[in-house]
């Protein structure tokens, strides 16, 4: 753990939440990811030896707490008390970066993974049919976890990277790129559907309505500043210099 070597209340918490995937992984508590095979899925990127390290530090710091569950395998992770006071950091986190950090994507972080695992969490099940849906999910130009499928049946979404053998109601093709942009709000899917970005085939009610029941980012009404202010404050620290 990095220590800064000062008693500032800034420097103690930053000791700790300053640390490589922290903030990440509350970021997953907050959105209700308990299981450490959760962590992996939402946080692929990073090493199981760092994760149960990391989820040690939180526990030792009284931010989460692990829990046996009756007839189950393994822990789950919830906050405590003093984890659920950090919610308004994590949150003024979100949305300073979706105002001010966000900007041109490279490649490299466009992370299908992630990208899925939101997607099953933020889908809006209650605007699908009763009964069992199944949607595919297609990326063009990807070699690996090129499908996903997901599979909702009596409000559970369950998402999978094999075939599960069901009839697929609605097959969606697009490239990783469009989908991160849509979630991001910085795309709008009605565009992308008829520029055909997003091509779609099965059930048409369903192609017609995804706009209603594809989940995207909670913050993705956040508008991004104005780089005018960007560029005035960095000229007006220049001219004190």
């Amino acid at each position: 753990m990095t220590d800064y070597g000062q008693f500032c209340p800034v420097a103690k918490a930053t000791e700790l939440l300053g640390e490589r995937w922290t903030i990440l992984i509350l970021r997953e508590l907050f959105l209700g990811t308990h299981r450490y095979s959760e962590f992996q899925r939402a946080l692929s990127r990073i090493s199981p030896s760092l994760l149960t390290k990391r989820l040690k530090q939180l526990e030792a710091a009284g931010i989460l707490v692990r829990k046996v569950q009756q007839g189950r395998k393994g822990h789950d992770y919830f906050l405590t008390p003093v984890g659920k006071e950090l919610a308004p950091i994590v949150e003024h986190l979100a949305t300073w970066g979706m105002r001010w950090a966000r900007g041109q994507l490279d490649d490299n972080e466009l992370d299908v993974e992630f990208l899925m695992w939101d997607i099953q969490r933020r889908l809006q099940v209650d605007k699908l049919a009763d009964g069992e849906t199944i949607l595919c999910f297609i990326f063009d130009g990807l070699t690996n976890f090129n499908s996903w499928w997901l599979v909702i049946s009596d409000g559970e979404v369950d998402l999978c990277t094999e075939n599960p053998g069901k009839n697929v109601d609605l097959y969606i093709k697009t490239t990783l790129r469009c989908l991160v942009e849509i979630w991001n709000g910085d795309a709008d899917i009605r565009t992308a559907l008829n520029k055909e970005r997003i091509k779609t085939q099965g059930d048409a009610q369903l192609a017609r309505t995804m706009p209603d029941w594809l989940g995207i980012c909670l913050y993705a009404d956040v508008r991004p500043g104005d780089p005018a202010l960007k560029k005035i404050a960095v000229e007006d620290l220049k001219a004190k210099l």
